[in-house]
């Protein structure tokens, strides 16, 4: 794999999210638009590139928004991949950037969430979706994770408590974080009596969706450093979509075809990671991601978490910003939420992160995967 020169990341940036919200996504993601260039010195006519994530920006689409916020793109990209979306829009970005063909590139992700906007979005996510699950009284993810989780403890011996363990410590670091959503104290017995919602799941492995936005800049190195921004180099990434279709329910994402080249293109390994941003919309897919980027041996995941410490002060800083179980889920900014955290903790303390996506679940599996390692 081609590295990606001296184009870097910098200027994250959220707009606050709310549980409910009646204005439209193209104001979300406009707010987020109007944050990067407040916060980064960079005028709206240097913007010369645009990726944007969102799945309730219709009946507009990439086009009519650029029209709408007044920008001129050479470069646009519409990357409606759920919770990979935030590594691609760093892998299309920092491309465009590397190429020419654009010199900044704002990579945007937001949503609305109206009283029907979720129902809306689950019942139309694919035709799959449509035809097959929907009319059944069955819809989004929660029946979908339930299905993956069922299958991971019996695979692995994970218990409630393995994952309990994850939400807990993920509350600890969002009691931290003034953008949560959820900072209340969470203990493992609050976790474990929770109400059930899909079984295994309960009330805290599920993640809450809401209104918000997220974003970050890519441009040249000598650039950011010109605007006296803290930036991050691209060391490696990923992305693969449908893997190991022949799998009857998921137990394995896109990530272990790739994390070798992954790791090999960074020259480092998950021993070297300070920070690591995980998706985690339910917490089976934080430990799928740890033992298929190699922190662990497959099926080895239950174990990996009973022997590190995720919270504050321990010894792996794992969703540092309190990740989506904590923050909620603001539809596309989901995969951008890992992202700028992780450019946050880079410009504090941290020298190497790990940023990892999951998205696009068609019911029994996430098609697309992504990852980068990031560094200061």
């Amino acid at each position: 794999m081609m590295d990606y020169g001296d184009a870097v990341a910098c200027a994250p940036v959220t707009v606050p999210y709310v549980r409910r919200s009646d204005k439209a996504a193209a104001w979300w993601l406009g707010s987020a638009l109007r944050k990067l260039l407040e916060v980064s010195g960079v005028k709206k006519t240097q913007i010369e590139g645009l990726c944007l994530s969102s799945f309730t920006l219709a009946p507009d689409g990439p086009a009519p928004f650029v029209q709408y916020v007044g920008l001129s793109p050479r470069f646009l990209e519409f990357l409606p991949f759920g919770g990979a979306c935030g590594v691609l829009a760093l892998r299309r970005a920092a491309r465009a950037v590397q190429c020419c063909d654009a010199e900044v590139v704002a990579c945007i992700a937001g949503d609305t969430n109206g009283p029907t906007s979720f129902q809306d979005l689950v019942a139309q996510f694919s035709s799959f979706s449509r035809d097959c699950v929907w009319p059944y009284g069955a819809g989004g993810p929660n029946q979908s994770f339930a299905l993956i989780t069922e299958h991971a403890m019996r695979r692995t011996g994970a218990t409630r408590e393995d994952f309990g363990k994850l939400c807990v410590a993920q509350r600890r670091w969002a009691q931290r974080n003034p953008l949560a959503l959820l900072r209340s104290e969470l203990t493992l017995e609050d976790y474990l009596a929770a109400r059930p919602i899909a079984e295994p799941l309960r009330l805290f492995d599920c993640v809450m969706p809401c209104a918000g936005a997220d974003a970050f800049l890519v441009m040249h190195r000598s650039r950011a450093q010109a605007l006296g921004l803290p930036c991050a180099r691209i060391l490696a990434t990923i992305e693969r979509h449908n893997a190991f279709p022949e799998d009857p329910i998921q137990w394995r994402g896109g990530w272990a075809m790739d994390a070798d080249a992954l790791w090999s293109q960074a020259a480092l390994g998950p021993p070297d990671m300070d920070v690591v941003q995980t998706y985690d919309d339910y917490p089976v897919i934080s430990m799928l991601q740890f033992e298929d980027l190699g922190f662990c041996a497959k099926d080895d995941g239950a174990e990996f978490i009973r022997r590190n410490d995720f919270a504050p002060g321990g010894n792996l800083r794992h969703n540092t910003g309190g990740g989506q179980l904590s923050c909620g889920q603001a539809g596309a900014a989901g995969g951008f939420l890992g992202m700028v955290e992780a450019l946050r903790q880079l410009a504090a303390d941290a020298r190497h992160a790990l940023v990892s996506g999951f998205g696009m679940v068609n019911y029994d599996r996430g098609l697309c995967t992504a990852a980068a390692v990031l560094a200061r």
